[in-house]
């Protein structure tokens, strides 16, 4: 495989055409190696316009899903950013590359342990990793200028809203099963919230410990 004509082709026929034009995006997923976050048995669909399995039931967004939830955030290098579900990493490199900072949090050690080893591959060392379950009482001490949550939630995202600051944005997929969009909420300088549909998808939702299919704050 052409690396560099797969990952050439992957922006110029999924990615832009999917809606993406912001240049740090679209450079981001241009220059990223998202081929070192993909399992090794599937690095041959590293560049291919669907989504990857992972263990426990995950899965990695398909490249134009990552790059339009990338650009929806609006991500400044001021920002303080969570993403809720670590995964293989590869979110979390696109909005630590944009981002001040960055806290990732994943219910699975796994999964934290191997994102880390990539993460530092490419000296993104604004980046902070915690095994957490975020069900479990779980209450981070700061407030968060974008947050990312990359499994679904069949349940509102109130709690996750109440830790965005003001002029915060929060990505997330909502919905059953078959069913599910991405969305957009705001929170203005008044604390007044705002949503905007994006996109359909689907992806599995979030769960605990305790294998609850919904968010349980």
């Amino acid at each position: 495989m052409n690396k560099e004509k797969a990952r050439f082709n992957m922006v110029e026929q999924q990615i832009r055409p999917w809606s993406v034009s912001d240049p740090d995006v679209l450079n981001l997923m241009a220059t990223l190696p998202r081929e070192l976050f993909v399992p090794e048995n599937q690095r041959a669909m590293a560049f291919a316009d669907l989504s990857i399995t992972l263990p426990h039931g995950q899965q990695m967004f398909a490249p134009r899903e990552e790059a339009r939830m990338v650009q929806s955030l609006e991500i400044k290098k001021t920002d303080k950013a969570l993403e809720i579900g670590t995964g293989t990493g590869f979110t979390a490199a696109l909005i630590g590359s944009l981002a001040k900072k960055l806290t990732t949090v994943d219910l699975y050690s796994d999964f934290i342990t191997e994102a880390e080893q990539k993460l530092r591959k490419l000296s993104l060392n604004n980046i902070t990793t915690e095994i957490v379950d975020v069900s479990q009482n779980w209450s981070p001490s700061e407030r968060f200028d974008v947050i990312a949550v990359t499994a679904a939630l069949t349940a509102t995202p109130a709690p996750f809203i109440k830790r965005l600051a003001s002029g915060g944005r929060l990505f997330c997929i909502e919905g059953p099963e078959h069913n599910r969009y991405a969305r957009l909420y705001r929170k203005n300088n008044a604390d007044e919230i705002t949503s905007t549909t994006l996109f359909e998808m689907d992806c599995p939702a979030l769960i605990t410990q305790e294998h609850k299919p919904a968010f349980v704050f």
